[in-house]
């Protein structure tokens, strides 16, 4: 079997950072889709949840098929599917039209899920954890420097250039992938439906996936609705900030990102456990400091790197726990597993806007701890189940 260089492993999280990138583009530019279409930013932020649903629908119908198919030419096709739902948004004469935009590129931008199983069975044992937690990186990274990007570009030559960018992006990438991306062998000879019904199966039958499952849905949910509604907290008094300076607190996450690698590292020692329970402690302690934030916006930067440093901890070893369970299944067990955290994250988003709605920036922290509070005790609950 081939092993993955150091090389091959930085340019999928090169690529996997760059496509994840689609999902998040739309959130620094709420503020300027609803002016362009004359709707509320409530009204207009729905693409954000639009696009983690069309996400999560893309998890669960088409990632299995990379035990079913060769995880190359899926990943060439769903990439160029990406291009032309990139476009629509670009060129999207109503709201509906983007708001239907958006969960293709949610959909069709699950490429980053491929790659991971791809990486993972190509890396040996003991390289599993520090390889994933490399690729993780590269798509956290994707993902919060895509906000710096789209709020200077939506600031400078508006939102509909971000998509066309996007669109050119994804184009180069097609190219680069099909040249350098090793192919793979299918693992599954079944049916479709099968392959669906089996899913189900390792979901009854690991208790492991559904804790990790389970946990990943809260700690998705929590940064999903930070990251949405953040943007109506800055764009409101007493800071009133543009697109722009919105969009470049993305870099403060991408930041936090770089805890990824290390993490990876942690998982493979037998106390690795141990990072879940971290990660959920910071992501309260981000919450406090948004909480206290007021009018000192250093405050709020160093929650964001806290709450990313968080995240890279539970999801970094979740992930690599789910990818140990049952090797020749492991683009299920990932659908299984980014399925429900994307459900979580689209629930999130929307939860966030109504928490925001109902009570703005101290409702909004005020709910977001509870669902933290909730997830410890998740975590708790099968610490306990283990030792009885």
């Amino acid at each position: 079997m081939m092993q993955l260089n150091r090389t091959d492993v930085l340019l999928m999280a090169f690529c996997t950072g760059l496509i994840v990138a689609n999902i998040y583009y739309c959130q620094p530019l709420v503020i300027l889709v609803a002016k362009e279409f004359n709707l509320t930013e409530s009204r207009a932020a729905t693409t954000t949840y639009l696009t983690q649903a069309g996400y999560a629908i893309g998890l669960f119908l088409i990632v299995p098929l990379g035990d079913m198919f060769e995880r190359r030419r899926q990943i060439l096709i769903l990439t160029a599917v990406a291009v032309v739902a990139l476009l629509t948004a670009a060129l999207s004469p109503t709201f509906i039209w983007l708001q239907i935009a958006s969960v293709l590129i949610g959909a069709s931008s699950i490429v980053p899920q491929l790659i991971l199983p791809m990486a993972a069975n190509l890396s040996s044992d003991e390289k599993r954890g520090p390889t994933i937690g490399i690729i993780i990186s590269g798509l956290l990274i994707g993902v919060l420097a895509s906000r710096a990007l789209s709020g200077t570009v939506g600031y400078l030559w508006g939102w509909r250039t971000m998509y066309y960018i996007a669109a050119g992006i994804c184009l180069l990438l097609v190219l680069l992938m099909a040249k350098r991306f090793p192919q793979s062998k299918p693992t599954f000879k079944g049916s479709y439906r099968a392959l669906m019904v089996s899913m189900w199966h390792y979901l009854r039958e690991q208790p492991a996936l559904r804790e990790a499952s389970l946990i990943n849905f809260l700690a998705f949910a929590v940064l999903s609705a930070f990251w949405t509604t953040m943007v109506l907290f800055l764009a409101n008094p007493p800071f009133n900030l543009q697109t722009l300076q919105i969009g470049l607190f993305g870099i403060a996450g991408a930041a936090g990102a770089l805890a990824a690698p290390m993490v990876g590292k942690l998982t493979n020692s037998r106390n690795s456990g141990k990072n879940i329970i971290i990660g959920l402690v910071l992501q309260l302690v981000s919450i406090a400091a948004f909480y206290f934030t007021g009018s000192n916006l250093y405050l709020f930067i160093a929650g964001i790197i806290i709450i990313d440093i968080g995240q890279q901890a539970i999801h970094v070893t979740n992930q690599t726990k789910v990818y140990s369970l049952v090797p020749e299944a492991r683009n299920r067990l990932n659908t299984v597993f980014m399925s429900i955290s994307f459900v979580g994250a689209s629930i999130g988003s929307a939860v966030g806007l109504w928490l925001w709605d109902k009570g703005q920036w101290p409702i909004f922290c005020a709910g977001t701890a509870l669902i933290v509070i909730l997830n410890i005790l998740i975590y708790k609950f099968y610490r306990y189940k283990l030792k009885t």
